[in-house]
Order: structure tokens, then sequence, then C-alpha cells
């Protein structure tokens, strides 16, 4: 009989939720605990599904003695969370950001990498395929020397005044630059380079008194390449968030959202079908299947692949706590410029 991952899963908010579906229909994993501090979740867990429910982290790992843990709270606690799980020997799955300070982040990537334990952060446009692709096409060197880029996300997530809750406090990882613009931020280092220094950065306050609603400014990366982040999660004219990365070259421009990828080559190039002009192509031709969808084949996706890394002893793999720490570095950067 095939071993299973023995799964635990930490936090079950929306996030948690998501995981733990997924997680119950990959079939090397077993979900062996559950844990979450609310008294209400615990009472549904108990009572409508089979898992075992924990009220306390340490408990779960004690009693539950998962492999892996998955990592969904808030990210105020994911340090003292990441450095237990790392101790008790297990490989760990945390959503983004890592942590809110970016010594600390890259602390937890040594780490892991010390520990030859798995560790991945849940920035799930690496996996879609277009992007993947967009990032093969820019090594590939096809728009010839890049001279500019735009890195871009709007949704509406705050359209108006609320009561306070996690998103509206910075310490707990609120605000449109944790949450939002960490997606856009970690595609550029994906793709284009590392961020190095930021300038002319605003942080604007449209409905939320303690946090920003949208981030705007300039990035340069380490190669010298400079583009524009503009991000707005308080923008009424999208039914839901849209993320879209434009590199402009000397031989043409490349466009990607989670939807198509799009390619305009002032002159075609040698090894590739793409004809002069502009060329579309359909995430359907681009997206591997998944076994299991909910929400859409990134999030199965990068479960599988962290689990697959799990089985496959993969060590420094895709969005891995390293990576993670350069882009914790890139969010500090703009915060400290404002």
């Amino acid at each position: 009989m095939e071993h299973k991952i023995r799964l635990g899963i930490i936090g079950l908010g929306k996030m948690g939720i998501s995981h733990l579906s997924i997680a119950g229909g990959n079939k090397h994993v077993d979900v062996v605990g559950v844990c979450d501090s609310s008294k209400m979740v615990g009472v549904f867990m108990e009572k409508q599904t089979p898992f075992t429910f924990y009220d306390d982290f340490q408990a779960m790992i004690k009693d539950a003695n998962p492999e892996a843990v998955i990592v969904a709270v808030p990210s105020k606690f994911h340090a003292e969370i990441i450095d237990a799980l790392l101790d008790s020997g297990m490989h760990v799955f945390a959503e983004k950001p890592l942590t809110l300070d970016p010594v600390v982040s890259k602390r937890l990537a040594d780490k892991a990498w010390q520990l030859e334990l798995i560790n991945q952060v849940g920035y799930h446009n690496r996996f879609i395929g277009t992007f993947t692709e967009m990032a093969k096409l820019v090594e590939s060197g096809i728009l010839g020397n890049l001279y500019h880029f735009t890195a871009e996300a709007y949704g509406p997530v705050v359209t108006k005044s609320k009561d306070s809750t996690w998103r509206s406090k910075p310490e707990e990882g609120g605000g449109c630059l944790y949450d939002y613009a960490s997606h856009v931020i970690d595609l550029v280092n994906y793709i284009l380079g590392e961020i190095k220094q930021v300038s002319g950065i605003t942080l604007n306050k449209v409905y939320s008194k303690d946090v920003e609603d949208a981030v705007y400014g300039t990035l340069e990366l380490q190669s010298g390449l400079s583009g524009v982040l503009s991000v707005n999660w308080s923008d009424h004219t999208y039914r839901k968030m849209s993320t879209k990365l434009t590199a402009l070259g000397t031989n043409g421009k490349l466009i990607a959202d989670a939807t198509e990828l799009k390619i305009y080559l002032n002159e075609p190039v040698k090894g590739f079908s793409f004809e002069k002009g502009w060329n579309t192509v359909s995430i359907g031709k681009l997206q591997a299947p998944v076994d299991f969808y909910l929400r859409g084949e990134e999030y199965t996706a990068q479960l599988d692949y962290f689990i697959d890394s799990i089985r496959m002893k993969r060590k420094n793999g895709q969005n891995s706590f390293a990576s993670a720490a350069s882009t914790d570095q890139a969010i500090q950067l703009i915060r400290k410029s404002n």
C-alpha cells in the first residue's frame, strides 16, 4: 500500500478551508488534523466532518504527528508557528506573505534549507499557465532587450467603509500592499528579476482608515530594468481580482493575465511558431489539468506541487521560503519609501 503524506492544517478561514478541500481530494494525502482558535469552527468541524479538530497547534503537532502542515493564519502568527513546525521536522506550506519582516523570512528560509525540509508559500499565480509561459518566453530572449514593464492588479475587495477586520490592520498583514500587491510583486521577481529599489511610491487610502487601498510606484530590478507598479483593491469596475504583467522589448511586447497570453513581435524568431504582429494563446492551451478543481486549477496545482516535492524530496522548488523572503524584502522597500 502506498504511503500517504500525513498532513495537518492550521487556520480554517477562507484559505484554510480551500486548502482542506483540495488536500482531501489528493490521493497521496491523509489529513490527520485540523486546527483553529475559533470554538464555533471547532464545533462545526467535529459535528460535520471526519477530521480530528484541535484548538491548539502544539497539541496537533504532538498528537497527530503530521509530516507536513499548511499554515493559513494571519501573517503575524506565521513565524512562531513555522519555527515550531520546522523544529518538529515538518514540511511547511504557508500562505502569503511568509512574514511581515523580511529578516525573519530569510531566517526561516535558511532554517528550512539547513533542516532539508520542503517549504513553499502560496503565491498561486506562478501556477497559472499564462504566467508560467511568460516566464519561459522572457527567459528565451524572444523580445530582444527588455526596456520597460508594467505590473498591475485591480479588484473590488474594499468598495466602501467597513468595520474593522484583519484586512484593516497592518500589523496583521492587512492592506492592499500585503494582501494584493504582494502577488504582483512576486510575479515580477519570478518572471523579470528581483526588485532592487523603488521610487515614487504612493500608498493611497480610498475607503480604509488605517491601511492603503491602492499602491503605485516605480520598481527597479537588479538587472537595471525598471517598470511601473499599479495595484488597487477598491476598483468598482472589476468583478474579481485581475492581475496583468506586461513586458516591452526591442522586438515586441508580452502581455499575460489569468485568461490569455498575448505577444506582439516586430519580427518572427526562429524556433517559435509566433508570427509577426499579434499572437494570442488562451489559458486553455497552457494550463495543465488537475484532478480536483476548486476556485481555479492553480490552487490545486500549487498544493499538488508541494505534496509531490515531499514525495520526490525536491528541496528547492517553486515558491520556496527563499523566494518569498525576496518578495517580503520588496514589500518592505515599498512601505519604508512612502
